[in-house]
């Protein structure tokens, strides 16, 4: 163990960026009831590629699991099952440095929105470092990254009033 720990202080030191440590993740439904996924359940679950625009311009290509996929784990509709009062329905993703950011639950769906919106484990190819993993949500289309929040840990679904 000594020498992990050589190599990573030495990494730290040479500036190389360090892929974030593996983290569970926390889904939950409207009942309140938690799941835990971890990195290993996130791994093994469908992926798809997506955009993430950048301040400046810049983009990267990020790979994971659509937030939809997610959502239903909990019992979220999706489709056609989504309407009526469900469609007051929010998700709020919340980051382990506090950040949090609410979409609605429609906007997530494939059948309201173009756009993906994905649970991010790797972007250009790589997972991603810490500091902004070990998963980011990534909204294609935003035109600024202000909801791709970093280092995400918690989504919970939640009835608007």
């Amino acid at each position: 163990m000594g020498r992990w720990i050589e190599l990573a202080l030495g990494a730290v030191l040479a500036g190389a960026p360090m892929a974030a440590a593996a983290q569970n993740l926390v889904l939950t439904g409207l009942a309140g009831e938690p799941q835990t996924l971890t990195a290993a359940d996130i791994a093994a679950l469908p992926h798809e590629t997506v955009t993430l625009s950048l301040d400046g311009g810049r983009t990267q290509s990020c790979s994971g699991v659509p937030l939809t996929l997610l959502l239903q784990r909990v019992g979220a509709p999706t489709g056609k099952a989504l309407k009526g009062v469900e469609l007051a329905d929010v998700v709020v993703v919340g980051a382990t440095d506090g950040y949090h950011v609410a979409l609605a639950l429609a906007e997530t769906d494939a059948l309201v929105r173009t756009e993906k919106i994905v649970l991010a484990d790797a972007c250009d190819g790589a997972a991603l470092p810490s500091g902004q993993g070990p998963y980011r949500l990534v909204v294609e289309g935003d035109k600024r990254p202000a909801r791709s929040a970093r280092m995400v840990s918690t989504i919970t679904l939640r009835r608007a009033q």
